[in-house]
């Protein structure tokens, strides 16, 4: 099997939509990138949509589990050889991307693949240090490669059309094995598997894998190895007996790259009260016992930013979830520093940083418009009905009391001021217990209630000097509900964003929720890894501190489609967040007996390892 893809390959192709194959490659004919914006997770549409096929596909993942229909219908072989190139010869180098949390924002997402699909990129240290790296042979994407939810045409355009534009033949096509993560699974993996497990190609990659787990062999020892964890944050049987009969193929002195979509080792402690249960522990019997020492460095994604632990032998825990999403913050509630004696050695933002971000969630209504809109309607909805009826007749301010007692007389305001204690409650972080959520849900939801009793006491002492102007009743009421809904859109989005800087800064809570609302596309950041002649993995962590946001056509071939505008000059470009990191051949101790490891079970003509050129 070939270990260097080629631009000449079969099976479909995918183009990006309304584009062109020149001869010097991909042309846009319009003058601005055809990319979307970051995705706004507190837009209600958003919102409803995502809820609606996450409980779908939920429901459907628990019932008929695609993983288990593909191992049957999807035969694969047990690894591809990437230890050999195109004549057969072992390979002394390669060159291969790790790439996670892709598909969000074009500036981002864009901005990503454009350092990665270069033929070289030289690499900046905080020293001053240039290292030459060269474009990665093999490109993997470690899961999520699409935001807010799978679909043909959301993978189109927020993944393919990207990659496809900042390759723009400037190289060769790499081979690209993906990671599904749960946002790919929201449509029961039907388009992931469609795009990646059907050998489709586009112009700027190409696919060999089958099903959505794969092992790839590479030199000097090396493997890779890339699980399908579903919704369920677990491995099925098919899948660990797959990766059985790989660790059966493998030498002793072998050493694995592991390759998950979610951090387990940071999972189980920002969110203790989604452990396993007896049954969920496929992934766990899979990295103990089944693999052993022999995994040298465990990559995740899931978490939108870089963070690394190590241990004393050298072994490496990645967390590089940096691709195009929204960051994450790296000062993380309950995350232990040494957790199973892997210290944390670097993190992208420094936590600092990440805590001065989080107060950007007191500008909540610029950030989201649609929420803000959002919110206006439910505080005009909570007292315009009291306001109505506190504007007959009146003709001075009503007292405090009055509007209270107005508010308790109102059925409609009084149901929907329980749906609104429901729903904060409903959106409180559990991670403390039910007792936290109650609690802190509550008192989130009777501040939204009291501002919204006093809006509209205000309201009312605003519109009763009017009433006399005000010749019907319904150009009043009209007032109130417009003064109603303008200062629930003001007021309810800061709540919002108070509960949040305050849930995670001072309270440890609600990282995702907090940093989601702010679409942050910076920080980003991938993996390089070569594989060297003697043997060595250097990891060469990537970051981009602040993505473009302005973009101009390229002018030669050597250029992608589009190009940072010099104009830009707040755009950094791409640089090493810390220096290469050195991961020998740490020792191993041999797999005894009394492991439990089962023997593996016999190996199909479908499943031998593919070697030679393809």
């Amino acid at each position: 099997m070939a270990a260097r893809a080629t631009d000449v390959s079969h099976g479909p192709v995918l183009l990006p939509p309304r584009t062109r194959v020149r001869r010097r490659g991909l042309r846009a004919p319009r003058d601005m990138p055809p990319g979307k914006p970051m995705v706004s997770w507190y837009d209600p549409e958003v919102l409803a949509k995502t809820g609606l096929k996450s409980l779908l596909s939920a429901v459907i993942g628990r019932q008929a589990d695609r993983r288990l229909l593909d191992a049957v219908a999807q035969p694969q072989p047990l690894a591809f050889d990437y230890s050999v190139n195109d004549d057969g010869e072992a390979r002394e180098e390669l060159w291969l991307d790790y790439v996670a949390d892709l598909g969000d924002g074009w500036n981002s997402t864009y901005a990503v693949a454009s350092a990665v699909m270069a033929p070289t990129l030289d690499l900046a240290d905080a020293t001053g240090r240039v290292h030459r790296t060269e474009g990665g042979d093999v490109l993997v994407f470690g899961g999520d490669e699409v935001y807010p939810t799978a679909s043909v045409e959301e993978y189109q355009a927020r993944t393919v059309v990207p990659y496809a534009a900042a390759l723009n033949r400037r190289r060769h096509r790499p081979h690209l094995f993906a990671v599904p993560g749960n946002h790919d699974w929201y449509d029961g993996l039907v388009s992931f598997t469609r795009l990646f497990c059907q050998g489709r190609r586009s112009d700027g990659w190409r696919t060999r894998q089958r099903r959505s787990y794969f092992a790839l062999k590479l030199p000097h020892g090396w493997w890779l190895l890339g699980t399908d964890m579903q919704l369920e944050s677990d491995l099925d049987a098919s899948q660990v007996e797959f990766f059985q009969k790989v660790a059966a193929r493998m030498n002793h002195e072998d050493r694995i790259i592991l390759c998950n979509a979610e951090p387990a080792w940071i999972k189980q402690q920002v969110m203790p009260r989604a452990g396993r249960g007896f049954l969920d522990h496929n992934i766990d019997f899979l990295e103990q016992t089944i693999l052993g020492k022999r995994v040298s460095v465990f990559l995740a994604g899931d978490l939108h930013h870089y963070r690394r632990h190590e241990n004393a032998e050298g072994r490496q825990k990645i967390v590089a979830g940096g691709g195009g999403a929204f960051l994450h913050p790296t000062h993380l509630p309950r995350v232990d520093l040494r957790p199973d004696g892997f210290v944390l050695k670097q993190c992208y933002p420094s936590q600092e940083t990440s805590r001065r971000l989080t107060w950007r969630n007191l500008l909540f209504s610029a950030i989201n418009p649609w929420f803000a809109a959002f919110m206006g309607a439910v505080y005009a909805l909570l007292g315009w009905g009291v306001a109505a009826n506190l504007n007959e007749g009146a003709v001075a301010a009503p007292p405090l009391r009055a509007v209270l007692n107005a508010a308790l007389q109102s059925t409609g305001s009084l149901l929907l001021a329980a749906g609104t204690l429901l729903g904060t409650i409903a959106f409180a972080d559990n991670r403390k217990g039910r007792r936290w959520r109650q609690v802190s849900g509550g008192v989130h939801g009777a501040v939204h209630l009291v501002l919204a009793l006093l809006l509209t006491w205000g309201v009312s002492s605003i519109a009763a000097p009017l009433a006399g102007g005000l010749r019907w009743s319904t150009g009043r009421d009209f007032l109130s509900g417009l003064l109603l809904f303008g200062g629930g859109a003001l007021v309810g989005p800061l709540v919002v964003g108070l509960y949040l800087l305050l849930s995670l800064n001072v309270f440890s809570c609600h990282p995702n929720e907090a940093f989601s609302s702010l679409s942050i596309p910076d920080w980003k950041n991938f993996l390089r890894l070569h594989f060297d002649k003697d043997g060595q993995l250097t990891v060469f962590p990537v970051g981009l501190r602040r993505v473009p946001r302005r973009w101009r056509r390229g002018h030669s071939p050597e250029e992608p489609v589009w190009v940072p505008d010099p104009n830009d000059d707040r755009a950094t470009p791409p640089a090493l967040i810390e220096p290469p990191i050195v991961i020998g051949r740490s020792k191993a101790p041999p797999l005894t007996s009394d492991t439990g490891q089962s023997e593996p079970a016999r190996v199909t003509p479908d499943e031998q390892v593919l070697a030679g050129p393809v």
